[in-house]
């Protein structure tokens, strides 16, 4: 561990933790506003530009510490590509096709750096290779995790701490199997969450919003293809579906729940994991530990 990866750490929970307020203020002027409606949970509008913070606390420490270079840059691209698409919803409100085609354009560019899943493995049946069907795969593992994250963002501290449980995972395994970077990377990720979560942490002051759901998704996909490119032993299959197994499936019978409703797979529902623990009775703070 080199000082310039503590310094990294320390700085980005530092940007993410001391920037909040104003983000905050930002987040009134500019109209980025979570107004509470039947499906939501919250009860008062809520400024919802905190993933700008952790934004800015993963970028920048990424950029001090690392030589940035094939699918980093990839990494880093697609992560500010698709965390302003995220961004501009938060404002906006953008349809959700745009929403899409965003986060596509952001896969596509981490692709062209390198992140790219050119094998699958697991530890029955040995290694498959993709060929051509490894570009689609890429884009389909990316765009989903990307989603997963965004549709368990519904209570607070949600989603920025199942990513904070599933970035240190893949950090740890990633860090035994000499990974460095992309441990590091992971490790900078968490210490941007851990910096959010105190204003995020129910009565929550700010949410992270579109931008920072999209952005946390985003990464955590390329880092897991990251390590399935490097070493078939170091990220098998189903490792990065265990990580990530509670948005992933989540996600998954959303999707067969609206076509069996025959309503749009993008139109939101109260029917999720987090709503079903709330019609239980259980209050925010425990359906989130729970789910953690």
């Amino acid at each position: 561990m080199s000082y310039l990866s503590v310094i990294a750490l320390i700085l980005a929970f530092g940007i993410s933790y001391f920037s909040m307020p104003g983000v905050i203020k930002l987040a009134g002027r500019i109209g980025a506003i979570d107004k509470p409606d039947k499906r939501k949970v919250h009860v008062e509008a809520m400024p919802r530009l905190g993933g700008l913070a952790i934004f800015l606390a993963f970028i920048i420490p990424c950029l001090i510490a690392f030589d940035i270079s094939g699918p980093y840059v990839g990494l880093l691209l697609g992560a500010s590509i698709v965390f302003v698409v995220g961004m501009l919803d938060d404002i906006y409100q953008l349809s959700a096709w745009t929403k899409l085609a965003g986060q596509i354009i952001a896969a596509g560019t981490a692709i062209y750096f390198g992140v790219e899943v050119h094998f699958l493995t697991n530890p029955f049946d040995g290694t498959l290779i993709l060929g051509l069907l490894s570009i689609p795969v890429t884009l389909f593992w990316i765009v989903g995790v990307t989603n997963a994250i965004n549709l368990i963002d519904g209570l607070d501290g949600l989603a920025g701490g199942v990513s904070g449980i599933a970035a240190i995972t893949m950090g740890i395994i990633a860090l035994l199997h000499g990974q460095t970077q992309a441990a590091w990377t992971a490790f900078i990720l968490v210490a941007a969450i851990a910096g959010f979560l105190p204003h995020n942490f129910h009565p929550a002051r700010t949410f992270m919003g579109d931008g920072g759901s999209n952005l946390l998704g985003f990464v955590l996909a390329c880092l897991a293809i990251i390590g399935m490119t490097k070493s078939a032993a170091l990220i098998s299959l189903f490792i990065p579906i265990v990580i990530l197994g509670i948005p992933i499936f989540d996600t998954f019978f959303a999707i067969i729940r609206r076509i069996n409703n025959k309503t749009p797979i993008f139109k939101p529902d109260k029917d999720h994991l987090h709503h079903r623990l709330l019609a239980l009775g259980m209050s925010q703070v425990r359906s989130v530990l729970i789910i953690y």
